[in-house]
């Protein structure tokens, strides 16, 4: 239980150390436009895109990437609503969230979740070319912290949960 409550101590330093940021209007105008990236569209985009440009030849990715996120989105729908992890302005009455999020629940965080499993199913599929997905995926999660709409433990298993998925996928 002492470790829980550490973790969760440290959880809210790390969130009230980046809510400073709030003051810096063109940083947090950057941070925003990183996070609306994670909403799905790259995860869309990005596989069409790659089959268009290749002539149909990866196909077989586009595939693999929709079948990924037909489990990833319920797993993430089933965590959500199962742990019901209060967001951070629930919890700490100091912090005011930048953006609306989309659901009532923090953990995990699912821009987070689904920028890693995309991340690492290109990874996996094209090599170290794609690896540059990764710094896309770390600054989606980043972003989510410093809006204030997750803590930073929501991000490191949306990270693990969606790193998880696509090995095991692939």
């Amino acid at each position: 239980m002492a470790v829980l409550t550490n973790v969760s101590k440290v959880d809210l330093s790390i969130l009230l150390w980046c809510t400073k940021s709030h003051y810096y209007h063109r940083f947090i105008s950057f941070v925003r436009a990183v996070s609306k990236t994670g909403d799905g569209y790259m995860q869309v985009l990005l596989p069409i895109a790659i089959t268009v440009i290749s002539g149909f030849e990866q196909i077989a990715f586009l595939v693999l990437v929709a079948k990924a996120y037909l489990i990833e989105r319920p797993l993430y729908f089933v965590l959500k609503n199962t742990l019901k992890r209060r967001r951070p302005p629930e919890v700490e009455p100091s912090v005011t969230s930048i953006v609306t999020p989309s659901d009532q629940f923090s953990f995990p965080s699912g821009h987070t979740m689904a920028a890693f499993l995309l991340a690492n199913l290109a990874t996996l599929e094209f090599g170290a070319i794609a690896s540059i997905l990764y710094l896309w995926a770390t600054m989606v999660g980043a972003s989510r912290v410093i809006l204030s709409v997750h803590f930073p433990t929501d991000i490191l298993a949306g990270a693990a949960i969606g790193t998880g998925l696509a090995i095991i996928l692939v």
